[in-house]
Parts: C-alpha cells; structure tokens; sequence
C-alpha cells in the first residue's frame, strides 16, 4: 500500500482508519473521502478530504486516477437499522457503491478493503463458535448486501484477480465517534448515558449476547490483514474475527464498576431486537488468526476503563 483512499472517512471506522493510516502511511499518501457529514477539522488540515458519491462511476475513477490510488478501503455504507427503514436506498448505497469501487480497481490495478459484517449471517446459522465457513441466510437487507458483497468479492479476485480481502466485524464500539445507525450502537450508547445521566434505557433484551470488539483492535486488524502476504491466505472474503462477546447487563455491571451509581432499565426496540437475534453470539475466528495471526488486545474491562477515561476527558 502506497497511495490509499478510505470511502466513507467519516463514518464510525473511517474516522478512526484514516489517522492510524496517515501515521503509518504519511497524510499526503491518503485520501479521506466522505459524502455528507462534514469532515471533522483535522481531515482537512492533516491529509487530502474530497467529496465523493460512490454510486458514481467515473467520479472513483478520476479520483483513483488523479490520486494514482493502489489500494481502496472501501467503507461507505448504511448501517443495519437505518438500512432497514430504506432498504432500495440500502442496496443502491451498499451494492452499487461496491460494484463501482471494484470495477474501477480492476481498471486500474488496485488492491480492495471490504468490511462485511456479523450481519451477514441469519437465524439459521449456528450461534455459537459459527464457523468461517457456514450458511449464510441473513434476514435484514443489511445482510443481504453483506453476503453479496463477500461473493461480488470474491469473484473479481477469482475472475479477474482483484486483490479484494475482507473481515466480518462484530459490534463495534469507539470513542471517537457517535452511534451511526447500527445494531449493536447500544454499547456505545452507554457509556454516553452513563457519564452524563448516571443512567442508560437499553433496546435490547439484558440478556442479548453479541460479539463486539473496541476499535482500536478493528483498525489495527483491517491494516494488518491487507499487509499480508496473500500467499498466506486460503480465504479472502470475508473472515470471521472477535474479541469479546457480551450482554447489555454484563456491560453495565462492568460500567458500575466505575461508576458506581449507574442504573440501566430497558424498552426493547422490536426491530433492532430481532436483528440482533438473529445474528451469532459468539463467532470462531481461528481461520484470521492461523492465516494472517490475528489476536485482538481488548478484553470487556479495559475497553471499559478506556472508553469511560477517554469520554470523561470531552
């Protein structure tokens, strides 16, 4: 990787990618590139920031051209629960958008990033330890977009032998970023609730369990997999990773611990309930670590000390 661009730089993933990208990679070396939200201030002052509306063709083209771009971590998308309130919108954002990115990288030689997703798996895949390899039937269009994005990658490698790899995230919870629309967005939720409010209305049941992991871990897994020699690896798109998985009342126990007068009550949302239902609750990524040596360095009690210090500090 050389010459980068990030679609969706100022998303939750985006925000936090393209600074651990710019430090590794230098700031001219990689283009931020967003469509709505305006860019928080050191993308402008630290790296090239463009606007770019990725279900456009010829607009990726001309920046992967006039960048001399090599390398695509592709990340604009919708969300799962704001995908599900306009799911024709979903598929254009999320299909279209990938479609594009991976044309032009066949075009002109790049390397592509695609984060799939726990999402991408259904009510019939098994829950527990789910293997790298299994059914696939998600019931969201969220996951639905997911799953074809993993086989649309698939086949531009094995067809035309675009380097695209992939990592099925869990929840993700970051500091930096406010929830974007997504299932799992609870876990950041409360940690704002709890430092503000001293209390947090969760909606999902206390007792959901799902993978979820800190940030850090997420960028740092996405820059090491595309590092890899792709020798190493025997899948591509996408593989499983974790690092933790916990309920909404395990959370806020370890939350109470640092604060002791937190409470949670909760009013479950039907919709985000039954997505998070039907997603695993514990995922088996043994095929990241043994391929490209995956490990995640965040546990449920320091990502909680770290979040609570970190938000407290704003």
């Amino acid at each position: 990787m050389k010459r980068i661009l990030v679609t969706g730089a100022t998303g939750q993933i985006g925000s936090e990618l393209v600074p651990a990208l710019r430090y590794k990679y230098g700031n001219r070396n990689v283009i931020a590139a967003g469509h709505k939200r305006t860019p928080q201030k050191e993308f402008l002052e630290e790296g090239p920031y463009i606007t770019l509306d990725v279900t456009g063709f010829e607009s990726i083209n001309k920046v992967v051209q006039d960048y001399h771009i090599d390398t695509i971590f592709h990340l604009a998308a919708l969300l799962s629960a704001v995908a599900e309130q306009n799911p024709q919108a979903a598929w254009k954002i999320n299909m279209e958008g990938l479609y594009n990115v991976l044309e032009v990288s066949r075009k002109n030689g790049c390397s592509v990033f695609f984060p799939s997703s726990i999402g991408a798996f259904g009510p019939s895949t098994p829950s527990v330890s789910t293997p790298q390899d299994t059914i696939q039937r998600p019931n969201t269009i969220y996951g639905v977009c997911k799953v074809s994005g993993e086989l649309l990658c698939d086949y531009y490698f094995t067809r035309f032998r675009v380097d695209t790899r992939g990592i099925r995230f869990p929840g993700l919870i970051s500091h930096k970023t406010p929830p974007g629309g997504g299932t799992t967005d609870y876990a950041v939720e409360i940690f704002y609730h709890a430092i503000q409010e001293k209390r947090y209305e969760c909606f999902l049941k206390e007792d959901t369990y799902l993978d979820m992991m800190y940030m850090p871990d997420a960028i740092r897994s996405a820059i090491e997999l595309m590092e890899t020699d792709p020798n190493r690896l025997k899948h591509r798109n996408a593989f499983n990773i974790t690092a933790v998985s916990f309920s909404p009342a395990d959370l806020a126990s370890y939350i109470k611990k640092f604060i002791p007068e937190f409470s949670i009550s909760y009013k479950v949302d039907a919709v985000r309930q039954s997505i998070a239902d039907s997603w695993p609750r514990h995922m088996d990524d043994s095929a990241a670590r043994d391929e490209w040596g995956w490990k995640p360095q965040y546990n449920l009690e320091n990502l909680t000390r770290d979040m609570i210090d970190r938000l407290s500090e704003k």
